[in-house]
C-alpha cells in the first residue's frame, strides 16, 4: 500500500515540478509490449535551460525515462528499466529510418532511476562507474553507449542543488529535505505545490483503511510539511477573504462618488492587490470625475 502511494506521490510530483518545462507523460505506453515508462519527459529547449529544480534540471535537459523507487530496486527491476530505454531507443530508430535520416546516438533519450538507496551488490552487478565529468556523488553511471544512470538519493550531497530529488527519498533524507524545503522562501515557484503534494499524500495514507507500522511512520515524516500546508492554507484564505471585503468596500466608495462602475472597472478594481485596494480608499476621496480613477487605475 505505502509503495503504490508513493508511486502516486511520485508520478504527480514529477509532472508538477517538470510540466512548465517541457511535454511529460505519465504511464507511457510502449509499442508492442505490455510496459508503461512512469515518468517520459521531452524538454522544452526555453524552458528547461534556467530552471531552478538543480540537479534533477540537469538530468532533463535531454528526452528521458524516469524511474522512481522508494525501497531499494532489485535487479529485476532495473533490467526491467533497461528494457523500456532499450524499447525507446528502437522507436527512435525507427522514426530516423522513417525520416530518412541518420540516429545520432547523442540525441538517445536517458534513463534515470531514482531510487532512495541502492546495495553494493546491485551497483557492482551492473558495473557502474562515478566518472563521469560534471556529475557529483551518488550517481552511477552504466556503460556509456546505455545511456542509463541509477542515482542514489541517501547518497546526494545535502545542498539546494539536489532538494527537488531528496524529497523523493526516504526516512531520515526525505525529512531532511521537508525541512529545507519548508524554510525555503514562500516565492520559490515549486514551494507550495511540494508542500501541497506531501500534505496530500499524508491524507491519503492518514484515511486509508490499512495503517500499519510503515505507513505510520510515514505519517509522522510528512507531518511537518502537512501543517506547514494547512497553516499557510489557512492564512492564504483570511487574506483572500480580507481582500475580498477590501474591494467590496472600494466599490461601494467609488458608486457612491461617481456613480455606476462598467464591468470592466470593476473587474480591474477586483484583481488589485490587498496594498492596492488600502491605496485607492485612500486616494479615491480626492475623486471627482470618473477620469482621476482610470488615471489612478492606469498607474498601477
Amino acid at each position: 500500500m505505502t509503495r503504490f502511494r508513493f508511486d502516486q506521490f511520485s508520478k504527480q510530483y514529477l509532472e508538477e515540478l517538470l510540466t512548465p518545462l517541457g511535454e511529460v507523460t505519465i504511464g507511457k505506453e510502449l509499442l508492442g509490449e505490455a510496459r508503461q515508462i512512469d515518468v517520459w519527459f521531452v524538454p522544452n529547449p526555453q524552458n528547461v535551460s534556467d530552471s531552478e529544480l538543480g540537479l534533477l534540471g540537469h538530468l532533463i535537459q535531454t528526452p528521458c525515462l524516469l524511474e522512481p523507487y522508494r525501497s531499494p530496486p532489485k535487479p529485476s527491476e532495473i533490467r526491467d528499466c533497461l528494457l523500456k530505454l532499450f524499447l525507446t531507443h528502437s522507436e527512435f530508430q525507427r522514426q530516423a529510418k522513417r525520416d530518412n535520416t541518420r540516429l545520432n546516438e547523442a540525441t538517445l533519450p536517458r534513463l534515470w532511476v531514482l531510487a532512495s538507496s541502492v546495495s553494493e551488490n546491485l551497483l557492482r552487478g551492473f558495473s557502474t562507474h562515478t566518472d563521469e565529468p560534471n556529475w557529483g556523488t551518488g550517481i552511477y553511471f552504466l556503460g556509456n553507449h546505455i545511456r542509463a544512470a541509477i542515482i542514489a538519493i541517501n547518497q546526494l550531497p545535502k545542498t539546494q542543488e539536489t532538494l527537488w530529488l531528496r524529497l523523493l527519498g526516504k526516512d531520515h533524507t526525505q525529512q531532511q529535505a521537508i525541512a529545507e524545503l519548508i524554510a525555503l522562501s514562500q516565492e520559490n515557484p515549486f514551494r507550495s505545490r511540494a508542500l501541497e503534494l506531501l500534505a496530500s499524500w499524508r491524507i491519503t495514507i492518514e484515511t486509508s483503511d490499512l495503517i500499519d507500522t510503515e505507513a505510520q511512520e510515514l505519517i509522522m515524516q510528512l507531518s511537518p510539511a502537512y501543517i506547514k500546508w494547512r497553516e499557510e492554507t489557512l492564512q492564504e484564505g483570511r487574506q483572500e477573504g480580507r481582500q475580498e471585503g477590501e474591494a467590496q468596500l472600494v466599490l461601494r466608495q467609488l458608486i457612491r462618488r461617481m456613480g455606476e462602475l462598467s464591468p470592466e472597472v470593476r473587474s480591474q478594481i477586483q484583481s488589485l492587490s490587498l496594498l492596492q485596494l488600502e491605496s485607492l480608499g485612500e486616494a479615491l476621496l480626492d475623486f471627482s470625475q470618473p477620469s482621476d480613477l482610470q488615471d489612478w487605475l492606469r498607474s498601477q
